[in-house]
């Protein structure tokens, strides 16, 4: 990547293709800046056009290890344990100084933890240098963000909020109405488990794929295994 390049081609160089997202949580023995840039490269190697990464340290690592657009996140977890995504203009200050020219963001029309507007933050955003892309529920949020000024949409949050319906599987049904509705590029990401599930996002009109636990939790893929398969499985002994 150049420094000439800007925020927008680095959107446009998703177009079409898989972007990975590398996070693990606390409790994740994969868990910290190390492990997430070897998880980015394996990804890259594999073909991943983008990475989406969470919090300044892991961008950073990542950002150091990888020649691909990074769609960065800040999570930021309220008194009352709900997590909320970069939802200050400084939480994505902190992403875009790492290493990320498009940062993800609460595009819902809920509270924001601090108290700033939406448009706000994007516009913080935009001041940067960088592209606002807004993780969504339902229609009306998109088309809240995009009033907002939000460059892209995605179906992020389908399910997390009251007022979507919680499923096993990806939001198809949101995914076609924002591709219908709106003008900018539409990203599918939620529960996309197969790369079938991805290629029919992609059909549906997604300008672009984001993939996290099915590829990057061995905790999580392991354990829905072992619930299909009917219960806990012995090592071999």
């Amino acid at each position: 990547m150049t420094s000439a390049s800007t925020a927008g081609d680095e959107l446009r160089r998703l177009v079409g293709g898989l972007v990975v997202s590398c996070q693990a949580r606390n409790d994740n023995p994969l868990h910290g800046p190390r492990s997430m840039a070897l998880m980015a490269r394996a990804a890259v190697l594999g073909g991943a056009r983008g990475i989406r990464a969470n919090g300044e340290e892991d961008i950073a690592a990542i950002r150091s290890a990888v020649d691909v657009p990074i769609l960065g996140i800040n999570k930021v977890t309220a008194i009352d344990g709900t997590v909320f995504i970069t939802p200050t203009a400084a939480s994505a200050q902190l992403v875009i100084a790492a290493g990320a020219r498009l940062v993800a963001l609460d595009g819902t029309a809920r509270p924001r933890l601090g108290g700033e507007s939406l448009a706000a933050v994007i516009a913080a955003i935009h001041d940067a240098g960088a592209l606002a892309l807004a993780d969504v529920a339902t229609t009306d949020d998109a088309d809240h963000a995009v009033r907002a000024g939000a460059d892209a949409v995605g179906t992020t949050l389908s399910g997390y909020t009251a007022d979507s319906p919680r499923q096993d599987g990806p939001d198809f049904a949101l995914l076609t109405e924002l591709v219908k509705r709106q003008a900018v590029p539409v990203f599918a990401e939620g529960r996309i488990w197969t790369a079938e599930q991805a290629r029919r996002a992609l059909a549906l009109g997604a300008a672009f794929v984001v993939v996290g636990t099915a590829i990057t939790n061995p905790m999580a893929t392991t354990a829905r295994f072992v619930s299909v398969m009917g219960g806990n499985q012995g090592g071999a002994g």
